[in-house]
């Protein structure tokens, strides 16, 4: 009865230090944006909707980075993932779309082409991909060794 006790107290500590690791990330991921969100916002002027495309995608990366850490040590870390890194290429190719901008300030015409950008930015996230595929198969290749030993 005891050691079911010990490992009971054992799993609620693990959980909780997930939990208040996960939200330390949280805290310190959201006060980067918050202080880089302040350089970004004259751009805001230029490019319409900057700020909330920036906002979600802040937002969204941060719960799959939480909801990893939560998850740390079994199958769904590594499926959080690669979730990230498919939402970043998917959220890439949404939000910048065709990759060239044009604007027209007073009569000059100003275009600007992120091609490049969005090729390294998608290159990595594939990297990234990769790297949590290859987790996975480790992950599932040390459980079987359990099994099997």
């Amino acid at each position: 009865m005891a050691a079911d006790s010990s490992r009971t107290l054992e799993k609620r500590r693990v959980i909780l230090h997930r939990a208040l690791k996960a939200t330390v990330e949280g805290v310190i991921l959201c006060l980067i944006y918050f202080l880089l969100s302040q350089f970004l916002a004259p751009l805001s002027e230029f490019v319409p909707g900057f700020q909330q495309m920036v906002g979600t995608f802040v937002v969204v990366y941060i719960v799959l980075i939480m909801i990893a850490e939560l998850t740390a040590g079994s199958i769904f870390q590594h499926i959080f993932n690669a979730a990230q890194a498919l939402f970043i290429i998917a959220y890439l190719m949404v939000a910048f779309g065709s990759g060239i901008f044009s604007m027209t300030i007073d009569d000059m015409n100003l275009v600007v082409d992120i091609h490049l950008f969005l090729l390294i930015a998608m290159l990595l996230s594939l990297l990234g991909l990769a790297k949590s595929v290859i987790q996975t198969i480790d992950y599932m290749n040390e459980k079987a060794e359990l099994v099997f030993t």
